[in-house]
């Protein structure tokens, strides 16, 4: 059986998406992560936009739409307008080496295949089968945010996780309900502006945004 070209070009943007998930695990500067999240937006877009057109579920057109405005757009904006103000440019520091950091990924890329396998198999739709790239970027993510130091890449890290979120959901279910996408990027988009203030607080406490710094509040 031949595979629709559709779904052979969303194959391709869920490896891209897993792709750009490794290649910000393994990034040192901080430009280069924001770019890279922007690019991880653009991909989920598009790739939503597919789904949309391939399965007539037309509030899809509606979340690719806000995912183009709010994490290819106005999301990098805030970020890269707020490392200027913070006056940022310092390089991505980890707890743990790359090299050591990537081969953890790779564990956990296997992890989330097995994992995911029996749940593609209950899934419906064209994309049942992206689920566990979809889980991969997801715990990708996550260790992203477990091994920086910082806390702006810590906060692309939770924006890149509620990207694999969000991918999961159009890949089991083509999506949400439209109220439950808009409340989830009001939400998304508020916790950015905490996070801002939250960085400008940690910054003139301890004149500095690593995060290994709040152990001091123990003492206290």
């Amino acid at each position: 059986m031949q595979i629709p070209y559709t779904l052979q070009f969303i194959n391709l943007l869920a490896a891209m998406l897993l792709l750009v998930a490794f290649a910000m695990l393994s990034q040192r500067r901080i430009l280069s992560l924001i770019n890279l999240f922007a690019w991880q937006g653009a991909l989920l877009a598009l790739s939503t936009f597919i789904v949309a057109y391939s399965t007539n579920q037309h509030h899809l057109y509606y979340s690719a739409a806000l995912t183009l405005v709010l994490k290819v757009m106005l999301l990098p904006w805030l970020l890269h307008r707020l490392i200027r103000r913070l006056n940022v440019r310092w390089d991505v520091e980890t707890l743990i080496n790359i090299p050591t950091t990537m081969l953890v990924g790779i564990a956990l890329v296997i992890f989330a295949f097995n994992l995911a396998a029996p749940i593609t198999q209950l899934a419906e739709g064209i994309t049942r089968g992206l689920i566990g790239i979809a889980l991969a970027c997801v715990l990708l993510s996550l260790l992203m945010m477990l091994t920086r130091r910082k806390a702006v890449s810590q906060v692309v890290a939770f924006l890149s996780l509620e990207n694999g979120l969000f991918f999961a959901a159009t890949s089991a279910t083509q999506g949400m309900p439209l109220v439950v996408e808009l409340g989830i990027a009001l939400d998304v988009l508020v916790a950015t502006f905490i996070f801002g203030i939250f960085f400008f607080q940690i910054r003139e406490t301890f004149d500095s945004l690593d995060i290994t710094h709040m152990e001091k509040l123990k003492d206290d």
